[in-house]
């Protein structure tokens, strides 16, 4: 057998294609294929097993990462699709949206040595999909029922997973959602180009195969009382995300073309979803656009603008480009795309003509001040204001969590943020200060990364099947001691 613990010294690398930028910018398919398994293979020959999985600890849920990168290289796919899947239920979505460069690509070995990481992330997802259409589902014949119940609020990452999980132990579930489809932001806020929404429905058809039910299109509160699930329900989990965006408090913000990134996301994916018109308000054609924040979602919005015709698109951003919390990769695409940027400057307001239209952004260059509290800082230089043209200005700031009021009628604890308070001394992992109400994700964390909600659904599973176990155990105990 031929050693290929050098291979990284022949073969560099090579993500798959993407689509000329040309192309790509008329319409919403992602811009890269999977790999084929040959081409699989031979990426992931590029592992040099380094023994101290810098990659897998990185990982917000640490895949095994060498180990199912192994198993590619032997071609065997459905073992390998199964070892991702036992600490990822959602590989062939993180595989997608996941900042890999950031996690674990970026803690590489190979990229330390300029080699070029591995391309883990393309392999997650080529694998993954080749599995599911040759077949592969989750095992779970030697599943025991339990004959426990849980309910699920939210099918974002979070509750996705969860539910997940709990099946694997046995456990039924039922997830509620508001939304017509399962994904959460998944569906409804990550354009097509990133994350094509046959995948999440694919995901849909999985879950159902492993008996869980969705009941979509219910609002908790609204349509079915928080009362009645902890009535009918062993447990609850509350996946319910982080909806409400971060207010910038800039004057002119009520203006007529100034929008918040999640609802003009949401709005052009509705759209596509249903295959409607263009609405008057997501036409920008020809227009000047102005996109507030430098994180993934300011990516989307930046990338998004330019297939809506935007005639530019200029993304401003108060630190450097080394302090972008966004993607690389995505900072990427969106300068392949025409996205300009402009580092270092804040917004101060936004400028309207006699209609009461955008016509401007104001902005201050800043220089960064490193005061000892880790993140540089931000502070404007005086007498150094600039106008920005703009028709139409995009809000980027970033999105809290916004708790239900019923989860407030039952003293659940929160931050001042607005965060549900899980894991405090004596509890378990994401357990809230209510014994049977389980929480993860943004709801818990604010805005952060969907491998990171995945986790937290995983890990509530995990706790909620250890409390109802628990719970046998002590009622065992106490029918025993009855009988003696």
């Amino acid at each position: 057998m031929t050693d290929k613990t050098f291979q990284f010294l022949n073969v560099p690398r090579q993500p798959p294609r993407t689509v000329p930028v040309e192309i790509r910018v008329l319409g919403y398919g992602e811009i890269s294929g999977d790999f084929a398994a040959t081409q699989a293979a031979t990426q992931a020959e590029r592992c040099i097993d380094c023994g101290n999985p810098y990659c897998e600890w990185e990982c917000p849920v640490h895949n095994y990462i060498p180990n199912w990168l192994k198993l590619v290289q032997e071609g065997r796919l459905f073992e390998a699709a199964t070892l991702m899947h036992e600490t990822n239920p959602l590989p062939e979505i993180c595989g997608r949206v996941c900042p890999q460069d950031r996690l674990c690509e970026g803690a590489c070995t190979l990229e330390q040595g300029d080699f070029g990481a591995v391309t883990i992330g393309s392999i997650e997802r080529s694998i993954t999909d080749e599995a599911l259409r040759q077949g592969w589902r989750p095992d779970l014949s030697g599943v025991i029922e339990t004959g426990r119940r849980v309910a699920v609020i939210g099918a974002g990452p979070a509750g996705l997973a969860c539910a997940d999980r709990l099946r694997h132990a046995g456990i039924a579930v039922e997830v509620f959602d508001r939304q017509r489809e399962i994904g959460g932001l998944l569906t409804f806020g990550i354009p097509p180009f990133k994350l094509d929404k046959s995948v999440v429905r694919t995901r849909r058809d999985v879950l159902e195969g492993m008996g869980v039910s969705f009941r979509l299109g219910v609002e908790i509160g609204r349509d079915i009382a928080f009362d009645e699930l902890l009535d009918r329900y062993d447990a609850v989990f509350v996946g319910t995300g982080a909806y409400t965006f971060v207010d910038g408090r800039l004057d002119g913000r009520e203006l007529e073309g100034v929008h918040d990134a999640l609802p003009f996301l949401i709005a052009n994916v509705d759209r596509l979803i249903d295959d409607a018109p263009l609405p008057a308000a997501l036409d920008l054609a020809g227009k000047h656009v102005v996109v507030l924040g430098g994180g993934d979602t300011g990516m989307d919005c930046n990338r998004t603008a330019i297939r809506l015709g935007a005639a530019s698109v200029t993304c401003v951003y108060r630190r450097d480009e080394a302090n972008m919390p966004g993607s690389r990769r995505e900072v990427g695409y969106s300068r392949e795309e025409g996205v300009t940027f402009l580092f270092q400057r804040q917004p101060l307001a936004i400028l309207g003509d006699d209609r009461g239209r955008v016509r401007a952004v104001r902005v201050v260059t800043t220089e960064l001040v490193d005061d000892g509290d880790g993140r540089p800082r931000p502070q404007n230089l005086a007498g150094s204001e600039t106008e920005l043209r703009a028709d139409v200005v995009i809000q980027a700031f970033g999105f809290r969590p916004s708790p239900p009021e019923w989860l407030r009628g039952h003293d659940v604890a929160l931050h001042p943020s607005g965060r549900i308070i899980t894991g405090a001394a004596g509890a378990l992992p994401l357990q809230t200060s209510h014994p049977r109400i389980f929480a993860g994700g943004d709801n818990v964390r604010g805005a952060d990364l969907v491998v990171r909600a995945v986790h937290d659904g995983r890990e509530a599973a995990a706790s909620i099947a250890r409390m109802l176990q628990q719970e046998l155990t002590w009622r065992a105990a106490a029918r025993t001691e009855d009988v003696g």
